[in-house]
Order: C-alpha cells, then structure tokens, then sequence
C-alpha cells in the first residue's frame, strides 16, 4: 500500500513540478493528505518520510553555477574592436571556415600538411587520450547514483578437535589420550546490495564537476588542436620565406658575379683600379655566405615540420620553390561581443571555474549525515545438493544512518579549500578573458601597422633598384668610382630582404590573428561534445 501511495506521490509531483533529480531541480512543497477509511498511522507515516526523501534528493547542495562576469568586456558594448581604426576587415564574420581556418591563404601544400597534423602528431593523441580518459570519470561519477549488487559463491570445509581424554595437542594432532575431530561443510551464495541515496545532492554536485572537467578538457584539445595548427602554419610560412630569400640571393650573386666580371674587364683595359675588383670579389663572397647560411634555418624548418606531422626529420622533405606569391588574405575579426565564445582558452577556463563550483557542493553534503540502503539475501546449507532448497534461504534489510560527530575541522577545511579554488578560478577565468581581447587588439594593430609598412617598404625596394641602375651606368661611364656601386648594391639587397621578412611577419601575424580570434572555434562546440568519448581526428562525432 505504501509503495502505491508513493508512486502516485511522484506522479503527482512530477506533474506539477516537473521534478527531475538528475538535473537537480528543486521541488515545491507538497501536502498530500490520505482520508481513506482504515488507513494507520504508521502507514502516513512512512509515506512522510518517503515524501520527505524524494523532496530533499531534488535538492543540491552547495550554490548553482553561473558563469562570471568579465569587467573588461563591457567597454566592447558597440562592438568594435580599438585597433580597427584605419583597417577594414573582410565581412561578415562567417566568411571564416569553422575549422579549416588554413584554406583562406589557398596553399595546397600548406592544406595537407594540416591534415597530416590532426592524423599524426603525437601532442595531440595525448591530449585527445586525456580527454577520453575525463569522459569515462563523468560515467565513473554517475554509476554512483545506482546501487551496486555483488554475488559470492562459496563452499568451505572445516574441522574442529577436541582432547577430552587429557592428551597433548601438538601441531593440530592430539598425542596420548583420546581424540576426536568435528568436520562440518558450509555452502552459500549471497547476494548483497547496498545504495547510498544522493539526499543532498553530493554525487551530483561531483557529476556536475566531472563533467565540466570533461568539457574543459575537450576545450584544451581543441585548443591544443588550433595552437598546433597555427604554429604548423607559421613554420611553413617561415620555410617558404627562407625559400624566397634564398632566390633572392642566388640572384643577387648571379649579378655580384657580372659585375666582377665588369670590373675586371675594365681592370685589364686599364679604366678601372685593383681596388675596384677587391671590392667586387668581396661583395660576391659575402651574397655567397648569407646564401649558404639560410641552409641553417630551412633544414631546422623542416625539422620543425617533421615533428608537427609526427615524422622524423628523416621522413620529411619538403622540395624549395622558386616563386611564392602569397599574401595574408583579408580576416574576418566577428563581433568583440562574441570573442570570448569563440576562444577554446577561454572556454577551458569557464569550464575549470563551474568545476570549481561544483567541488562546493560537494564539499558542503559532506556535512550532511549519510543514509545507506543495505540488503542481502541468498542460500546456505551444509549440503551441497540442498543449497537451492527452500529451507536454505536466508535475507536481510535495513537502513544505516551515520552522521560524523567530530572530525577536528577536516570538513571545514575541505570546504574552505574549495571556495578558495573556486576563487581562484574565476579570478584566471576574468584574466584568461581580459587577455583574449588584449592578443586580438595586439594582432589587429600589428597587421594595420604592418600593411602600411609593406607599401612603403615596396616603394623603398623601387627607389633602391632605380638608384642601383643609375650608379652601375655611371661607372661603366667612368664618371663615379665603384664605391658607389658597392653601397647601391648593399643598400637595394637589404631593401629586398627587408621586403621579404616583413611578408613573412605579416603571414605569421594573420595566423596569430586568426588564432586569438579563435580559428572559427565556437563554445557550443564543448557544450554539445559527447563525454563518451572522440574520433581519431579529435571530433566529436556530430
């Protein structure tokens, strides 16, 4: 009857309620009065305290979480970011490939070896391993709201010797006198189960906490993800800048050799000093070294790259080439108001900071007494072939309250250790935040600034090789000495190089844009993963 009367008791306060105590949600007050005719006292009274236990597991303890507020992101109210002033981004912001932010710079080469990156680097299987290892916590966590059954099979022989007659008992054996030896058989097979109920929301709270430590470690795996996908891009950007210096130089020495060869015409014709062929000789040997020199960096490069797509550097090989004509692609910056949803930092933050939280909880239902659910139950006999019978059989049950009366402030403890955590996380969560703006505004600036200069630097790269035109026609007039050519020549040779780092810094300050933007990562992307577990790619499966 009281079974019946508590299942029409939930009935009715899911119903109005809409209770669920998986979630948390707290129920209302509910007064059921039961008027039927020949109903005891001890039968209501049961159902109050059922009433009462089902009412306080709707309960959690320890404060709900919501997600803190960043101070510093009020000042982006009209969502516009500083440093854009005088810099027009391409619109609008979906133009940016969620995931394979890479395709904008359109380099074939440059879009296999990402995918190379996300099937072999090592990095990334570890963190994509931890991450799975931090789903399978979350339904450790949850197998704590059910109860758990054990079975034992046994089957033990024992004797029992008695030395009536007065005798020595030696090692087990009676000497003198008479002896004799009781031996018994003993079958059983119990089965037990024990269920601690979540009355204050403890376990939840600590399934709240797992699964928050999930999705922030599925945030650092697609942050992880994106910071190696970046750096992948910045080295080959790097290695193909070096490719290009290199042509530079092999053609300035191409031009270094003609122009001692000039001299040395002009030396034997007597229209030109030794001196002027020294200097020549000295230009072309030092185009030579710098030329050399840029092995250095290629081969490290390409080490570097190796390592990124999980190979060893004798694995890798990437063929130099003689042109690359890329230029950073116009990127999309989205709204400031949106920024701190679409960095994978960002979001591991958040997430250690509702972690954080739920430990509170947690350590607050540790001040709450425990009520354990215990019953057993099975066979016993002293016959093997009666163990199945009926007259074998034997069960208990009954509840266990235990409330801990003195802990030398352990509990106090816990629960100060875990507000200050939560403290501390929501203080790193603000300044993860505040940095999130400070890289994009850095980024903004840095690209701003830098397109100006590449326009003035081509213009300075131009005026360089008019004025290297002019003074090598001049001395083949006879009318400056070779001095002249020598600083023309330096001067137009620093200008080209200067040129070419300075497209190498902007390709490397359009990723780094592109990743404190977030690399078209979004935050949904955490909250919808499954905690069960990845692709081999990192993906959720969605």
């Amino acid at each position: 009857m009281v079974g019946k009367l508590k299942n029409v008791m939930l009935k009715k306060c899911e119903k109005k309620y809409k209770w669920n105590a998986l979630h948390g949600r707290r129920a209302g007050a509910v007064c059921v009065r039961f008027r039927s005719a020949g109903e005891s006292f001890d039968a209501r009274l049961r159902l109050c305290v059922g009433t009462v236990l089902l009412m306080l597991s709707a309960c959690a303890a320890g404060p709900d979480y919501r997600r803190p507020e960043v101070a510093g992101a009020a000042a982006y109210a009209n969502d516009t970011y500083k440093e854009l002033a005088g810099w027009k981004p391409v619109q609008p912001a979906d133009a940016l490939d969620r995931g394979m932010w890479w395709k904008l710079f359109d380099d074939p080469v440059l879009d296999d070896l990402q995918q190379q990156v996300l099937a072999s680097n090592q990095n990334l299987q570890q963190i994509e391993a931890q991450y799975r290892q931090a789903s399978a916590l979350v339904a450790g966590a949850r197998a704590s709201l059910w109860p758990s059954v054990s079975a034992n099979l046994s089957a033990t022989r024992s004797a029992r010797y008695s030395n009536a007659s007065g005798g020595i008992v030696s090692g087990g054996t009676v000497i003198g006198g008479g002896s004799g030896a009781a031996i018994s058989k003993a079958y059983q097979l119990p089965i037990a189960a024990t269920w601690e109920p979540d009355l204050w929301g403890g376990v939840r709270r600590q399934i709240e906490s797992e699964t928050a430590s999930a999705q922030a470690s599925a945030a650092t795996l697609a942050n992880t993800r994106l910071s190696l996908q970046a750096t992948l891009a910045q080295t080959y950007f790097q290695l193909r800048i070096v490719d290009v210096q290199k042509r530079l130089l092999d053609d300035t020495v191409d031009a270094y050799r003609k122009a001692e060869q000039l001299t040395m015409n002009q030396y034997k014709a007597g229209v030109a000093a030794r001196a002027d062929v020294i200097q020549a000789q000295t230009q072309l040997k030092s185009a030579q070294v710098q030329a050399m020199d840029l092995g250095i960096a290629r081969a490290q490069y390409e080490h570097a790259l190796a390592l990124l797509v999980g190979k060893t550097p004798a694995q890798f090989s990437l063929a130099p080439v003689t042109t690359f004509a890329l230029k950073p692609p116009p990127i999309p910056t989205g709204l400031p108001s949106q920024l701190l949803e679409r960095r994978p930092d960002v979001a591991v933050a958040e997430r250690q900071a509702a972690q954080a939280n739920a430990q509170v909880g947690v350590a607050v239902a540790a001040w709450f007494p425990q009520l354990t659910l215990s019953a057993s139950g099975g066979y016993s006999s002293s016959v093997w072939s009666q163990l199945l019978e009926a007259p074998s059989r034997y069960w208990s049950i009954g509840p266990k309250l235990a409330e801990t009366l003195f802990d030398g402030g352990a509990r106090s403890a816990q629960n100060a250790q875990a507000r200050a955590a939560w403290d501390a996380a929501v203080a790193n969560y603000r300044q993860v935040s505040l940095a999130a703006f400070q890289n994009v505004e850095d980024q903004i600036a840095a690209l701003r600034i830098l397109d100006q200069e590449a326009q003035t630097q081509d213009e300075a790269v131009a005026l360089a090789g008019q004025s290297l035109k002019i003074a090598t026609n001049q001395y083949r007039a006879g009318l400056v000495s070779y001095l002249n050519v020598v600083t023309a020549q330096n001067t137009a040779l620093s200008n080209e190089r200067a040129a070419i780092t300075l497209l190498g810094t902007r390709l490397n300050d359009s990723v780094g844009l592109i990743k404190a933007l977030g690399g078209g990562w979004r935050t949904q992307d955490v909250r919808e993963a499954n905690t069960g577990g990845t692709n081999a790619d990192g993906s959720t499966g969605r």
